[in-house]
């Protein structure tokens, strides 16, 4: 056996792959012998934080993750999920967010193509995406360079490409001046009969490389990904990939068909760690070896090396186990569409992962320990400080209500979404139902008469930094409460686990109790993760982000006509709250935006009390007693009730007088568990008394009367005056001096 070894294996060189002194022991250890530089890697790229979840595997075993409808859970592409009639939705959210801070525009992108291909790689036609972003401070010299590129390169490829983004996130804090995130969810429908899997089958078959030609760009992309940034973050640019959306389109089209006639044995995507990564996995699932002999891979570039070759992380690229009966079948479809096809390699019975370069061996491994035997770390870890109580009679009131409220809904994390989102194509598929700026997403599922999916992700960062279990939570039952509030079943979940350097014992507590909280969440709520990303070592120069376990879900709707949406009731609905009043602003947006305050512990989650008020207004929607509805989260109630009166153009008459509590907590607490729905006058009573039936807290709060929303003397603001300051933060803030006012 000849193995290349053309550059000499240096600490230093080890070092530069992201390999600890004792993994590259390991690696000696594991192979008997040097490893060669493109070994050397393949194994870089294999154990990397990004690819082989290292510091999080132990944690993430504790998480449920089946179901009465999951189909696939975790291991997979992506999730898949029942959604009855022999339908299926498979769904999953990545992050991009080290690429999307060097170079934003094909950060973003690429990280939207990517999740895509998750999608139909496995057999899925996507219908729906949703991002959540989260930028440093608004006066960070850098920041409106991100946002604009960023939300340039998400559009630029998801409009592309033909897919509806029906929902997400955009938010600010300084934490994430240095480490913007930028998470991507993608959902597709498929037949629950023909769902495509990565595992490797059968011995001697041909492994076949599909899409686009593979160049130099992303080369290390996944191990730049699993480390921190510092002053030299601008010499990471050439590890950013480039994306084609036109090429990944006809991409899609090409496998669709390809799926269609029974050649493909098993497909992955080329997503991080490119070749090496979708080889790997393949013939390690099936317990086979893979021979590649790179001199047959498409390249667009001359003089690639092997090591090259291996790492890329070109865009558009799948790999193939071939049924070869089908090879000349195959072939002509991905010609008709433009496409690479190339029989690259073969499927072999001994364990190995051979890789041939100029008629030489320069890899040689054994194919199982790549991936079961990456090191696997119980990192030490810290109970996390959390804040003590800070009643609300301790947190100053505003001296004016109407200002209060006006400066969040107007302020850089409740104001419109409006410039951001209408960069985006929400409408092309011609199915969706419900557009960004409401409570989820909802899409028809085509060729079906009623059948609708809603979609939402979600997670308070500072509610998690204040207390990691209860945040994770509470990220959790937001996401729930806002598939709940559109009369959807929530159906399961997927989770992008974004925080700072797990290597650091308080930050790998903050990761341990998130995924407690989460999981706790989840069983309670039966809303099974079946899908994820983990992002760690988001930190520059040594400072973290804040932490943020974003979550994603999927709800179904059996009948889209009895929908509710936050603005869609009528003059004289009677307006009611269901669950508690509000009493907690620890960790809250008023103690942020109006007091200029971090302070104070995050709201208490009680999932029981969640799951029976979500049942009970799930319900009521069904009934068709209900004709808005609108989850109580940041900004509490007062902001709850002024973006449901922003959405409808229409004012409401309201009296919390008979409440106990101080006003400001009242109308700005955080408290969860918590509804805001409006009835028609003659189904008032009954839906309060169904409320009381069940145990249930309710309020009936006034009616919808008149062009402002009035609150006793506490609040009295016109609802134009409401939406002019909602939505026009965002633009001034990109047309302010120095931002750019278009797309990157």
């Amino acid at each position: 056996m000849t193995i290349s070894n053309t550059q000499v294996i240096t600490p230093e060189l080890i070092a530069a792959h992201g390999l600890k002194p004792d993994e590259y022991e390991r690696i000696l250890s594991l192979i008997g012998r040097e490893p060669s530089f493109t070994e050397l890697g393949i194994f870089s790229a294999m154990w990397n934080e990004h690819c082989s979840y290292k510091s999080s595997k132990r944690w993430l075993r504790t998480l449920p993750t089946t179901g009465r409808r999951v189909i696939q859970g975790p291991g997979e592409n992506a999730g898949v999920v029942d959604i009855d009639d022999g339908d299926c939705v498979v769904f999953k959210m990545e992050s991009h967010n080290h690429p999307s801070y060097i170079e934003p525009y094909q950060g973003a992108a690429t990280g939207v193509g990517g999740i895509l291909r998750d999608i139909f790689t496995m057999g899925a036609r996507p219908v729906a995406a949703m991002n959540a972003l989260r930028f440093g401070a608004p006066d960070h010299p850098k920041t409106r360079h991100l946002v604009s590129g960023v939300v340039a390169g998400v559009g630029g490829y998801g409009n592309s490409f033909g897919v509806p983004t029906v929902g997400g996130e955009v938010e600010f804090d300084a934490r994430y001046n240095g480490n913007n995130l930028v998470n991507a969810f993608a959902a597709g429908i498929a037949k629950s009969d023909s769902i495509f899997y990565s595992e490797a089958k059968g011995v001697g078959l041909p492994v076949v490389y599909l899409g686009a030609k593979t160049g130099r760009d992303g080369v290390g992309g996944a191990t730049m990904a699993s480390a921190e940034f510092d002053e030299d973050i601008e010499e990471k640019r050439p590890t950013v990939q480039v994306g084609d959306p036109f090429t990944e389109k006809c991409l899609l089209e090409a496998c669709m068909e390809l799926m269609k006639t029974g050649a493909v044995i098993a497909i992955q995507d080329m997503g991080a760690a490119g070749l090496t990564c979708s080889a790997v996995e393949m013939g390690a699932k099936g317990d086979l070896g893979i021979e590649l002999d790179l001199n047959r891979v498409p390249v667009r570039e001359e003089n690639m090396t092997a090591y090259e070759m291996m790492l890329s992380e070109s865009q558009e690229r799948m790999l193939m186990v071939l049924d070869p009966e089908k090879e000349e079948e195959a072939a002509a479809i991905f010609k008709k569409w433009g496409l690479d096809f190339a029989i690259v390699g073969k499927t072999t019975d001994d364990l190995r992962f051979r890789v041939i370069h100029n008629g030489e061996e320069v890899a040689n491994l054994p194919i199982k320990d790549l991936g079961d035997q990456a090191p696997e770390y119980d990192r030490p870890w810290r109970e996390p400080d959390t804040r003590g109580t800070l009643p609300a009679h301790l947190i100053a009131q505003p001296e004016d209500y109407n200002a209060a409220l006006l400066t969040i809904v107007g302020g850089p994390n409740q104001s419109s979404r409006r410039w951001v989102y209408e960069q985006y194509d929400t409408l092309i598929q011609g199915n969706s139902l419900q557009l960004p700026g409401g409570d989820a997403g909802v899409i028809r599922v085509d060729g079906h008469p009623t059948k609708a999916l809603a979609f939402s992700c979600d997670v308070t960062p500072h509610y998690v930094e204040a207390d990691p279990f209860e945040g994770g939570k509470q990220a959790v039952a937001e996401c729930w409460r806002n598939i709940t509030a559109t009369g959807a079943e929530p159906l399961a979940s997927t989770d992008n686990l974004n925080f700072g350097n797990p290597e650091k014992p308080e930050i790998m507590g903050q990761f341990v109790k998130a995924i407690e909280g989460i999981g706790e969440a989840c069983r309670i709520l039966e809303f099974p993760i079946v899908s994820g990303n983990v992002s760690l070592y988001n930190e520059t120069n040594g400072e973290a982000i804040l932490p943020t376990p974003t979550m994603g879900g999927v709800g179904l709707l059996s009948d889209w006509r009895k929908m509710a949406r936050i603005g869609s009731f009528s003059e004289g609905d009677h307006v009611i709250l269901i669950g508690q009043d509000g009493e907690h602003l620890g960790s809250s947006s008023y103690m942020r935006d109006v007091l200029g305050l971090v302070d104070g512990p995050a709201p208490t989650v009680d999932l029981h009390l969640e799951r029976r008020t979500g049942d009970f207004v799930r319900s009521a929607i069904n009934n068709g007693q209900v004709t808005a509805c609108h989850d109580i989260s940041a900004g509490g109630l007062a902001v709850a009730l002024a973006e449901m009166c922003m959405s409808a153009g229409k004012g409401m008459e309201l009296s919390i007088a008979q409440s106990r509590g101080l006003a400001h907590a009242l109308l700005f607490g955080e408290d969860q568990a918590r509804y805001i729905i409006t009835v028609q006058p003659q189904f008032a009573n009954f839906v309060c008394a169904s409320a009381e039936g069940c145990a249930l807290a309710f309020r009936r709060l006034g009616t919808v009367k008149g062009n402002a929303l009035v609150i006793d003397d506490l609040v009295s603001v016109a609802v134009e005056e409401l939406r002019t300051a909602h939505e026009m933060w965002f633009p001034r803030f990109m047309a302010a001096p120095g931002g750019e006012t278009q797309p990157a």
